[in-house]
């Protein structure tokens, strides 16, 4: 077996993990300062809006146009009197954007733009583009959202509960807030390829908090009739017992993703790629993060507050307080075993649980041998 492979089966067992719900504070202050950061990005600097939002018009070179990006940068601003976002394609040619234009003076620019770059003005294909149609793909990209998040907490309240849906729509904003934010920041501008990118990265951040939330709600039936496990422990346990099975899908989903945005986009100039793939990294990393360090830790915190959890937490935490002051070297409760465990398994915690004392036959005698 890999390390890796044996690292999820420790993990699994309850033989090594990480408490993330009891350093769930770090976590959510944290992703506050990330989300304020966001905010203020989003904010201030706000978003770069495509043509395809604002309006305008999209005027595509000959191959292997002569031109440099700036100098041609420069010639369409100086003929349209706007910004202009250029790009160099993959064959040479140019990609020229012109927000906020109508259709007469898109014809001037063309021709204008044809005389800079010494080439025939019919070698030029312009595309206009409407402000209404880019509204109407605002307007359909917010419904859709709306819907999903909708549907998505009525599916958990009723597959799961209540608590786990509003973590879980939580964790869901988190990634949303934090993409955009970044987009913001970035200045990349948004497209409906961005839109694209933002709606899927939310299937993948909910796949991985659902798997966190199954193992969790199998892992605490009847927990109330233990004195052994806090409704904290076995969520931790969930988290860890899931923790490779996250880290793979995520690393596996973002390799192609990285690809597109580092390659693609980087070097190859390709744009749209450049739209689509930093909102599917930025999401899909959000959403592994956000299904780990706050929605599982969230719930954890939600449900210890019913009274039945919080009097199971007390009666836990005295019973191991008196382990402790008796010098017991296993100090996680009583005699009983929970879920169908043994008797000597362990929440997830940092380093290897402690081994429970061998049992050999006769205790103390040799194996085999009566007096």
């Amino acid at each position: 077996m890999s390390k890796l492979g044996n690292l999820g089966a420790r993990l699994h067992r309850g033989e090594v993990g990480y408490d993330f719900v009891k350093n769930r504070k770090i976590w959510y202050g944290l992703s506050i300062l990330i989300t304020i950061t966001a905010i203020v990005g989003l904010a201030v600097r706000g978003l770069n809006m495509g043509i395809e939002f604002e309006g305008g018009a999209v005027f595509n070179t000959p191959k292997n146009t002569s031109a440099s990006v700036s100098q041609a940068e420069e010639y369409a601003e100086q003929a349209s009197g706007h910004d202009a976002i250029v790009q160099k394609l993959g064959d040479g040619s140019l990609r020229i954007q012109v927000a906020g234009i109508d259709t007469d003076a898109a014809n001037t620019i063309k021709n204008t733009l044809a005389d800079d770059l010494k080439v025939d003005s019919e070698q030029i294909n312009a595309e206009l583009v409407g402000p209404s149609w880019g509204e109407q793909i605002a307007n359909k990209a917010w419904q859709g959202l709306g819907i999903f998040l909708v549907l998505v907490v009525i599916y958990l309240a009723i597959a799961f509960e209540w608590r786990m849906a509003l973590a879980a729509f939580v964790a869901l904003i988190h990634d949303i807030t934090i993409t955009v934010g970044i987009y913001a920041l970035v200045g990349f501008e948004v497209t409906p390829g961005t839109v694209i990118g933002l709606l899927t990265i939310l299937g993948y951040s909910l796949y991985d908090t659902v798997v966190v939330f199954d193992s969790l709600k199998e892992q605490t039936k009847d927990i109330t009739k233990q004195t052994r496990w806090t409704y904290s422990d076995v969520a931790n346990r969930s988290i860890n017992s899931t923790l490779v099975r996250s880290v793979n899908t995520t690393v596996v989903a973002l390799l192609p993703v990285a690809g597109l945005l580092f390659i693609g986009g980087g070097v190859l100039g390709a744009g749209m790629l450049n739209d689509i793939s930093l909102s599917l990294f930025v999401g899909l990393a959000a959403g592994a993060y956000s299904s780990i360090f706050i929605a599982t830790p969230l719930v954890a915190d939600l449900k210890e507050r019913e009274p039945q959890l919080k009097a199971l937490r007390k009666r836990v935490l005295a019973k191991r307080a008196q382990s402790a002051a008796k010098g017991d070297t296993e100090v996680h409760g009583d005699d009983e075993s929970y879920d169908g465990e043994p008797e000597d398994a362990a929440p997830a915690v940092v380093g290897p649980r402690n081994q429970p004392a061998s049992r050999t036959r006769g205790r103390g005698r040799p194996s085999g041998k009566r007096r």
